[in-house]
């Protein structure tokens, strides 16, 4: 498959095929939300905050997109009770090989889908399959989730679940209109430390939090930059003439569980800053020199290598977001929790608790309370979830809940209103960048709900966690 990507190919990539100028490069936004008048809320058709969809005994699953990710979840879903993978699909009839044959030990039997780019509609389409698990290139995730929830089938999405405010509320109109379930796979929820923080915040040991920050910090300069990591270079081309946080769900996703966002508080409005790009067409030109193929990336303009944006919620706390994959620096997602009584930092590691201003707590009062505070979800299948892997195994953990939840018809414990709400800082946040720090108003995908939800994310396992892992 050819790496050349022209500017008519971006064109057609960002589904901008037929403008031209560029002004229409940097319409990252609907056509109707140019200016200001985007959607700030609506009246909710169904609250699916807390639904409980009639439990599935088996869960028939079909991935859409084996790739990088998506290898991985095939083979974390097989070790999963009660999960029958029906089917796979992806572009490259290989991959789709090699994940039927990863599992090839296994009692599933997945048909293997490939080739056409309509191919995966078919895997919607069949009758046998409850759960559509996306792990695609971004741009395919909201209409893949609409496609599969229109087809009644609860959707699974990589992040971001959508990548602009039309298509975040897209997500909520057809979940609720369908009554099927949209999880965004926000593994950063489910690390260990992360839940011992929430332990934390919910038993008041941090007294009323103020402020959080999360980051996603990770140099990824090298993969971006490289013919063989990402088909078609996707992932380099969501770097071309954008400019803001297009990744926060890492470092969001925690801190909203921690301040209860959707349920109890909400976000106001936010404002995002970044800085110029110092490297990444440094790199297309470095590159450039000994190979021609990387000269279509010189006459580009690439996002900022650091971006900043800072949230204030309903009820006066702040969130402060970073976005960099570009600089030679440890990988960090903060995970800072600021309360009036205490403090938690992840990173840079290791991670750290304070209740003042003098010090640190010792390695010894920090075990204590690390033991204290492991949730029953990390007692009960931690160790197995490290075992079958998936980024230490939080991505093990967050499908288990997952299925868990299906099984014994539990809501999910991250639903479409988070998708969106988290997904929202990627566009509010280029427009901002993009108008010299505007401030913006996030919209309320709850309708106003959020006053009332109650909280999800039962780590105590209070319901279900009946599912085994084999």
């Amino acid at each position: 498959m050819s790496h050349n990507f022209g500017r008519k190919e971006f064109l057609k990539f960002l589904g901008l095929a037929g403008f031209s100028g560029t002004g229409v490069l940097s319409n990252w936004m609907s056509q109707d939300e140019k200016g200001n008048p985007y959607k700030k809320t609506q009246p909710q058709r169904f609250n699916m905050r807390g639904y409980a969809a009639p439990p599935l005994e088996t869960v028939g699953v079909g991935i859409i997109g084996v790739g990088n990710r998506g290898s991985g979840a095939v083979r974390r879903l097989s070790r999963i009770e009660g999960v029958d993978i029906k089917a796979i699909s992806d572009l490259e009839q290989e991959r789709v090989e090699e994940a039927i044959d990863s599992i090839s030990d296994t009692d599933h039997n997945p048909e293997g889908y490939w080739g056409d780019e309509e191919e995966w509609k078919k895997v919607c389409d069949r009758n046998d399959i409850d759960l559509i698990y996306i792990c695609t290139p971004w741009e395919w995730h909201t209409p893949m989730a609409v496609f599969a929830m229109k087809h009644e089938k609860h959707a699974a999405t990589e992040i971001p679940a959508a990548q602009t405010i039309e298509q975040c509320w897209e997500l909520v109109e057809t979940s609720e209109k369908t009554r099927r379930h949209c999880m965004m796979l926000e593994n950063a929820c489910y690390d260990f430390f992360e839940m011992v923080t929430l332990n934390m915040v919910r038993d008041g040991f941090f007294g009323e939090i103020m402020h959080g920050e999360g980051a996603y910090i990770h140099q990824l300069i090298n993969h971006n930059f490289s013919k063989d990591n990402y088909s078609n270079m996707w992932r380099l081309h969501e770097n071309l003439n954008r400019n803001g946080n297009l990744y926060p769900m890492h470092g969001l996703g925690p801190i909203a569980q921690a301040m209860d966002i959707n349920c109890g508080d909400q976000m106001d409005y936010m404002v995002s800053m970044s800085s110029d790009d110092f490297m990444m067409r440094e790199k297309a030109e470095e590159l450039a020199e000994e190979d021609d193929f990387w000269e279509q990336y010189t006459h580009w303009d690439y996002r900022g290598n650091m971006n900043t944006s800072t949230i204030r919620t309903h009820r006066g706390r702040t969130i402060m977001l970073q976005h960099d994959v570009t600089s030679p620096r440890p990988y960090s997602r903060i995970h800072l929790l600021s309360g009036t009584r205490g403090i938690a930092r992840k990173w840079p590691l290791p991670a750290k608790i304070a209740t003042g201003h003098e010090d640190w707590l010792s390695d010894e009062e920090f075990g204590e309370l690390e033991e204290k505070y492991t949730p029953e979800i990390t007692k009960r299948v931690g160790e197995l979830a490290q075992e079958v892997g998936g980024h230490g195994g939080m991505d093990t953990l967050m499908d288990w809940r997952m299925i868990d939840c299906l099984r014994n018809g539990l809501p999910l414990e991250m639903d479409v209103y988070d998708a969106a709400q988290w997904s929202a800082v990627i566009p509010l946040s280029e427009r901002s960048v993009a108008n010299k720090s505007e401030t913006l108003d996030v919209p309320d995908f709850t309708g106003g709900a959020w006053k009332t939800n109650e909280r999800r994310m039962d780590i105590e396992l209070r319901e279900g966690g009946t599912t085994k892992i084999i």
